[in-house]
């Protein structure tokens, strides 16, 4: 396992965001307005998806949730609700991925880097079902971002259309207060974004990886499953994903070292403080 330096922060910082995902909501109630705290997680993950190349790291678990009418920060990340009825849900949200650095060698070895990346835009959620004490619930989520990468002078990289089933259980298999949450879904990425991962232009080709022109469209699936608990003072949470290209558009890329990717992560984090104002909430 890898220790952190400076240069590598933006990797981990970034995937942080998956282990912030393995915090499913509970029963709807009266909760904090904020609540803050700070822990650590490990977390392995490869460089992008069908790369062969998986790292490791010990990275920061920064844990924070407001709840706020507008503005909400949760496990869904940084939200600005637009829309919020009992059927739906519509705001803008953000994403983010980390760099790829080609000096680690496997298919993209002697090729640029790749920038970390920032992605926002708007998300529509549909509550398709709720059961009668709202301990289970499954939602449609229909995020799409336009990606943008991290650098001086920022560039497009391209949009990314990520709809999921998402599927919460609270107390799942009579275990009181822990919380699951099951995610499955399809992307679609345009030709720039694929090109940006997966293309090969001929000044980089070699025998063992030729010239590649990358499209755009059907990019591959994603199954998240994450399980999590809220103590008195603490949380802990965890997850696995699974990327899958199979029928993927750039699952013929040189840059394609393996159809299926599997990520993990486990963390922990005390809570330091919280508001003595309570608000409605259903997360």
């Amino acid at each position: 396992m890898r220790r952190l330096t400076m240069r590598s922060i933006a990797r981990p910082a970034a995937l942080c965001a998956l282990l912030a995902a393995s915090m499913p909501p509970a029963l709807a109630g009266h909760k904090p307005l904020w609540e803050a705290g700070f822990g650590v997680g490990a977390i392995s993950f490869p460089d992008y998806p069908g790369s062969r190349n998986q790292s490791s790291y010990v990275v920061p678990v920064p844990y924070f949730i407001y709840r706020g009418r507008i503005l909400r920060a949760d496990r869904n990340g940084l939200q600005a609700r637009l829309l919020d009825t009992s059927r739906f849900d519509s705001y803008l949200s953000l994403g983010a991925s980390p760099p790829v650095r080609s000096g680690n060698g496997g298919e993209r070895g002697g090729m640029p880097d790749i920038r970390p990346t920032v992605g926002f835009g708007p998300a529509l959620e549909a509550h398709l079902w709720r059961s009668s004490l709202r301990r289970v619930r499954l939602d449609l989520r229909l995020p799409v971002r336009e990606v943008f990468s991290v650098q001086s002078r920022p560039r497009q990289v391209g949009w990314q259309f990520t709809p999921v089933l998402n599927l919460d259980v609270a107390s799942p298999a009579g275990l009181p207060g822990w919380n699951l949450g099951l995610q499955a879904g399809p992307v679609f990425s345009d030709r720039r974004y694929n090109s940006a991962f997966y293309g090969v232009a001929p000044a980089y080709a070699t025998p063992d990886r030729p010239a590649y022109v990358a499209r755009g469209g059907f990019s591959g699936s994603q199954f998240t499953l994450a399980l999590s608990r809220r103590f008195p003072r603490f949380w802990v949470g965890a997850f696995a994903r699974v990327d899958d290209l199979h029928g993927a558009v750039i699952a013929d890329s040189p840059l394609v070292g393996r159809s299926t990717n599997l990520s993990l992560g486990i963390g922990i984090a005390w809570i330091l403080g919280e508001s003595d104002r309570m608000v409605r909430s259903n997360d």
